[in-house]
């Protein structure tokens, strides 16, 4: 594979992260600023980034745009919708406001009406009943109603769309690794102790050293692991997602945590966006989780 990204790629990256540079949360204050949740709602769908599949995007195109909303605590709906319609686009249905469901509940239901999800190799669809409580305070979660079969994939396509989630959900965790990081460093450059910014201190510099080779180990797996969706067969595909899944599902847990850390005591208020990058984590982890013991590597 060449781990290069095209020049169109390069674009998509750009605008993703000029997006979530200009309308993500600042401040946990920002959570809750219904103007701006508006804006970026606004600004996402007009971009078409959540039917990236029907528009015939890679899984490296889904992923760059994951990547760059998980830096960037982007609160709004994409990996749901997007798998949403990688789904019901295999049966030329439109998937309007569909997100899909993990274990029971719709993932980033926030404006969505209904759910998708693939149970076997069947589609099913079930209505919304309404929005719950979320560990990660960037993505809201939903009750479903009674669920019907919208159709049957072949075992290859389901295996395909599974590497699919199973990549996305990585990337989004390259990206929270990515976001805490850029926090801690950019507060051990201000923080003053001794009078000496702490960044100085070798105890604080190995510790962001060690994040940072744990974020573009990430990165790597993960850019390969989004690479497979659509260029090797479906059970190779599905095993480089669950590889990048345990490595950046570790990688982002150890990053998040040093970033609270660095910070110190104020690391552990609710002001510090520290703790939304560690839940954001956290939830990516639980959707689609995979354990060691489903990679034939000898892996421990």
């Amino acid at each position: 594979m060449d781990v290069r990204l095209t020049s169109e790629q390069q674009q998509l990256r750009d605008a993703a992260a000029k997006l979530a540079d200009d309308l993500g949360p600042h401040s946990v204050a920002d959570l809750a600023d219904t103007g701006r949740i508006a804006r970026l709602d606004k600004q996402i769908a007009s971009t078409g980034w959540r039917s990236l599949r029907s528009d015939e995007a890679t899984g490296v195109e889904v992923a760059i745009v994951a990547e760059e909303f998980g830096r960037g605590l982007v609160d709004a709906p994409f990996l749901g919708p997007v798998l949403a319609d990688d789904l019901t686009r295999q049966f030329g249905a439109q998937s309007g406001a569909a997100t899909v469901a993990v274990a029971g509940r719709a993932v980033d239901a926030r404006g969505c009406t209904e759910a998708v999800f693939l149970q076997d190799a069947t589609v099913v669809r079930a209505e919304l009943l309404g929005e719950t409580a979320c560990v990660d305070l960037t993505r809201a979660v939903a009750q479903l109603g009674a669920p019907t079969d919208l159709g049957e994939l072949s075992p290859e396509a389901a295996v395909r769309w599974q590497a699919l989630a199973i990549a996305s959900t990585a990337a989004d965790l390259v990206g929270v690794s990515r976001g805490a990081l850029a926090l801690a460093a950019d507060y051990a450059k201000i923080r003053e102790q001794y009078g000496n910014t702490i960044g100085s201190y070798q105890a604080v510099a190995h510790l962001l050293a060690e994040s940072l080779t744990l974020t573009e180990g990430s990165e790597s797996i993960m850019r390969h692991a989004a690479w497979a969706v659509d260029e090797l067969p479906p059970a190779q595909a599905l095993r480089a997602a669950q590889m990048a899944k345990v490595y950046c599902a570790r990688a982002a847990r150890t990053v998040c945590e040093t970033s609270i850390q660095v910070h110190g005591g104020i690391g552990n208020t609710w002001e510090c966006l520290a703790h939304v990058f560690l839940r954001r984590a956290l939830i990516s982890t639980e959707l689609w989780p995979v354990k060691l013991e489903e990679i034939d590597l000898g892996l421990s």
